[in-house]
């Protein structure tokens, strides 16, 4: 319990800021599953589109502060690489990283 007013009305807005944070990265999640769903499926373009989705969503979240800007970008460039991995006749030559 808290003892004071002002350590009420702080964990009020956390529980607010709690429930505002968890449904922004319900989306993102959501997103990144549609996204990997498509990559399976071996659909270049609707992929292309979820993952311009899940990038700017992404962003939203990190420029909020809803999540870290360092998971954001490795979430992308993951992303991204999987898009280029599923790409026709290309090959991942001299890049030195792994593409899962």
């Amino acid at each position: 319990m808290p003892r004071t007013r002002s350590a009420a009305k702080q964990a009020r807005a956390s529980q607010r800021r709690q429930l505002h944070n968890k449904s922004i990265k319900s989306k993102i999640h959501t997103l990144e599953r549609k996204f990997l769903a498509l990559i399976d499926a071996k659909k270049a373009a609707e992929a292309t589109a979820a993952l311009r989705d899940l990038t700017s969503a992404l962003d939203k979240a990190a420029k909020s502060k809803v999540v870290h800007r360092n998971l954001a970008a490795r979430k992308k460039s993951r992303l991204a690489a999987r898009i280029k991995a599923l790409a026709p006749g290309k090959t991942e030559q001299g890049s030195g990283g792994v593409v899962k």
